[in-house]
């Protein structure tokens, strides 16, 4: 995701609904006394609110004597966080060059198209997000995909109906 893209998705959205800054700032002070302590806040941010809201931007940017549009480019740069929280499962898709080569391409952008999602999105009904992933090791089983963390060789598309019906039955991942 570019970084235009990732303003443009996060310009005024509202924080989580159980965003506290209070809380991030302790959890971004526990990591600003550190030399690059950037990317653990980060992380910290995101695994306690789901995503880095917007509002979180203030706080890692004065702890780390950064520029907020050094911390909006270091979120934009890597893939891993989000703006707005996943769904309740999240599906990584494999997007490497083995996984492509056996019709992982193909098989991701059925998927989105039917589920009305790009990279990134999440279902409507909150279940699932659909993420890319550039490469899970996995290059002898193509494609692959993580779905809630665990490893899935040799998807095709039956498999993959599979786990989006499996993650609108179940509640959230564990």
């Amino acid at each position: 995701m570019d970084i235009a893209m990732t303003d443009e998705h996060s310009r005024h959205a509202p924080p989580p609904p159980d965003w506290d800054a209070a809380r991030a700032g302790a959890l971004i002070a526990a990591e600003s006394g550190r030399e690059g302590g950037l990317l653990p806040a980060l992380h910290a941010v995101q695994a306690a609110f789901g995503c880095v809201p917007e509002a979180a931007e203030p706080l890692l940017a004065s702890a780390f004597n950064l520029s907020r549009a050094e911390v909006k480019g270091v979120i934009g740069f890597y893939h891993d966080f989000r703006r707005a929280p996943a769904g309740r499962h999240v599906l990584k898709l494999c997007r490497a060059e083995a996984c492509q080569s056996m019709n992982g391409a193909a098989l991701a952008a059925d998927l989105l198209a039917r589920l009305g999602l790009d990279w990134g999105g999440t279902t409507a009904d909150g279940a699932l997000t659909i993420e890319a992933v550039y490469c899970l090791g996995l290059c002898a089983m193509p494609p692959a995909a993580l779905f809630d963390g665990a490893p899935v060789g040799r998807l095709e598309a039956g498999r993959l109906a599979a786990l989006v019906a499996e993650a609108r039955q179940t509640g959230p991942s564990a």
